[in-house]
């Protein structure tokens, strides 16, 4: 089997569309016939997937794998950098836990161990795939850190790919930051960008006729596409600057109201996306108290450090006003992951895994205590939910460090084969889980929101499949992509630097 052709996408700045672009390629070599996997070397974020055989890796690589329609592996995304504290985060190899580093010394002690991992995942992914898509991180133009970098043009030369620049022209400035991380490159860095793809734009495209033709004549560099802004993209998302797809305006007269705590180290946010799908449903981001109101659901989401956040939450006065919420009995509360802990009475954390504090009282709304263990447990699961008499097939997948046991009147959420996982309140207004992904079970999620369509005399719905929405949202992003980007000329152009 002939080794892969890979092909590497980089921008000008996080948020640019790389993973979007990626994804895209990714269902594109997908749909021509080609095996293929992606690939990001390092990944900084608090959104995680779970492969098929329990290891953890970057959302992105794990959405990027659905749309090129093969199992996730753990090579895709060797390293994951999860932050946990002020400059130090949870350092992730090839899907399991590595330790906790400062950043300084993750920099200085760790380059020469994560080089090695990450040039044995691409070379055992290029023997085994026929289309390797890279995708970077920030901006390769990061002079005070390319000495070290792991993520950008290192890779690039390492795989020998030829590198698409994305800018995104919806934040103004496109031209000036493409032609400043031209310029910034090294030589022969440059030299590898075979083209720029100008994202996200809004408008007549006419207008930039003027300016592609001034870019391609300053740089030499070949404009490959101008990507137009594609609305209300079902594909779930992984930097922390796609939560402003959760921004409600005051007027939305969307009926369902879908309160969703933000805590300073929110994860697995994309927990929520089957609820924005939702036509009726309004989900928003609450900080603080004041905001809160009385919602028709309150979202405890995931946490990378569920501690801070809770006490986090205590200091904003959202601690108290979800407990009141909860004995009024009008408000449905689901807590995910880190926000299941925070509804039992109480977190230890006997070994400082996240804090140095032994313990901190919980909401006291689910009769559960917690224990941070030192060992993470990832696993994908499945089971048989009961809620408002009515029993539902649901899976999801598992990422957390601690463990629940169960206290007096406890009654589990889900039934696994093995185990009884999440809880319940006796009234089962008040419901926690481990399962990440839960409102992805398109029967339970329809009973859950229907129960309060019932309550406030609205029409009922059924249920939609929300994966073949993504499917669906796979497809429309690879033709808009195919229509807007010369697809065929960056083919040629990966084939030509794999020539001898």
């Amino acid at each position: 089997m002939a080794r892969a052709l890979p092909i590497m996408f980089q921008g000008t700045h996080s948020d640019a569309g790389k993973s979007v672009i990626a994804t895209a390629f990714c269902r594109i070599f997908a749909q021509d016939g080609w095996k293929t996997a992606p690939f990001k070397s390092q990944n900084m974020s608090l959104n995680s997937y779970v492969t098929p055989d329990g290891k953890e890796i970057g959302r992105a690589q794990g959405i990027q794998a659905e749309a090129a329609g093969v199992a996730a592996r753990a090579e895709m995304n060797p390293i994951l950098i999860k932050p946990s504290r002020t400059h130090e985060s949870q350092i992730v190899v090839l899907g399991k836990p590595y330790g906790t580093m400062q950043a300084f010394a993750y920099r200085n002690e760790f380059f020469d161990q994560g080089l090695a991992v990450i040039r044995q995942s691409l070379e055992t992914l290029m023997n085994e795939y026929d289309r390797i898509v890279i995708e970077g991180a920030g901006s390769p133009a990061e002079v005070n850190l390319n000495d070290r970098e792991l993520v950008n043009m290192r890779i690039a030369r390492l795989a020998n790919a030829p590198v698409v620049l994305i800018g995104d022209i919806e934040r103004g400035g496109v031209f000036a930051s493409l032609v400043g991380t031209l310029a910034l490159l090294e030589p022969e860095d440059r030299k590898r960008v075979a083209g720029v793809i100008i994202n996200k734009f809004h408008g007549d495209a006419a207008l930039l006729q003027p300016g592609l033709e001034w870019f391609t004549e300053y740089t030499g560099v070949p404009v490959l596409g101008v990507v137009p802004y594609l609305p209300d993209l079902a594909i779930d998302a992984e930097d922390s600057l796609a939560l402003e797809r959760f921004a409600a305006s005051p007027d939305d007269e969307r009926v369902i109201d879908i309160a969703v705590i933000r805590y300073p180290k929110i994860a697995n946010f994309t927990d929520l996306d089957p609820l924005l799908a939702e036509p009726d449903c309004r989900v928003r981001l609450v900080t603080h108290a004041d905001d809160l109101g009385n919602p028709d659901v309150i979202v405890l989401p995931g946490s990378k450090n569920t501690i801070e956040d809770l006490i986090y939450m205590k200091q904003r006065g959202l601690a108290s006003r979800i407990v009141s919420l909860a004995r009024e009995g009008t408000t449905k509360i689901v807590g995910l992951c880190g926000g299941y802990q925070m509804l039992g009475a109480v977190i230890r954390d006997p070994h400082g895994v996240e804090t140095p504090l032994p313990e901190v009282k919980g909401l006291g709304l689910l009769p559960v205590e917690t224990t941070l263990e030192r060992t993470k447990m990832t696993v994908r699961s499945n089971g048989v939910l009961a809620w408002n008499g009515e029993r539902f097939r649901v899976s999801g997948y598992e990422i957390h460090m601690g463990r629940s046991a169960p206290l007096s009147g406890y009654a589990p959420l889900i039934e696994a084969e093995d185990r009884y996982e999440g809880a319940k309140q006796g009234d089962e207004q008040v419901l926690g889980t481990y399962m990440h992904d839960l409102f992805h079970n398109d029967a339970f999620r329809t009973a859950f929101l229907n129960a309060i369509r019932r309550e406030k005399g609205i029409p009922l719905r059924g249920a939609v499949s929300f994966l073949t929405r993504k499917e669906a949202a796979f497809d429309r992003l690879a033709t808009h992509v195919r229509e807007h980007v010369d697809v065929g000329r960056i083919e040629q152009m990966m084939r030509q630097f794999q020539q001898p």
